[in-house]
């Protein structure tokens, strides 16, 4: 896995077409092995973590949205994105962030910046709308390089850019279409 590691570090050297070329050499890795039941979701293990069940949990949510998930391995000295999701020939990196709490969404936000520019929220509970919109439109303004929030719940994805958040009318917006 020494090999891996070092493939997803150089992913926080590299942007642009460099950054994507680096997302599919990390996915072509050998190491990774499709689940027992699932061939969409990748993993190269760790099933000890403490987090890896809440990870298998947002990846079949993703997989059941048409993504292929890659579970990326946790090495101890940086941190890292928890997923590289590919969809019809595009590929991201994801931090996921599982908020189960009512008023958690915004730190949990705060905690993923350093690790990508992209967060995946799964969320398991209710979560009042505006509150979310307010803590994601927070989040925007904290990471500079922040480019989207994936939110999982339901039956749809909702995916929020920096753009759609810096909007005259994004909070009526936002929660009409997570109400949906």
């Amino acid at each position: 896995m020494n090999g891996l590691a070092e493939e997803i570090y150089k992913l926080y050297e590299l942007s642009g077409a460099d950054f994507i070329a680096q997302l599919k050499t990390v996915t072509s890795r050998a190491e990774f092995h499709p689940l027992e039941d699932e061939p969409n979701i990748l993993t190269v293990g760790g099933e000890a973590s403490e987090d890896y069940s809440n990870l298998i949990a947002a990846a079949m949510k993703a997989v059941t949205h048409g993504y292929r998930v890659y579970i990326l391995p946790n090495p101890k000295k940086y941190r890292t994105a928890d997923f590289i999701f590919v969809r019809k020939g595009v590929y991201k990196l994801f931090e996921l962030k599982t908020i189960t709490g009512k008023a958690s969404a915004g730190s949990r936000l705060l905690e993923s910046i350093g690790q990508t520019n992209d967060v995946l929220l799964y969320i398991r509970g209710t979560y009042d709308p505006r509150l979310l919109a307010k803590d994601i439109q927070s989040y925007f303004e904290a990471n500079k390089e922040a480019r989207e929030v994936l939110i999982m719940k339901r039956n749809k994805p909702l995916s929020i850019s920096r753009r759609f958040v810096e909007s005259k009318s994004y909070i009526k917006m936002f929660m009409k279409r997570y109400l949906r």
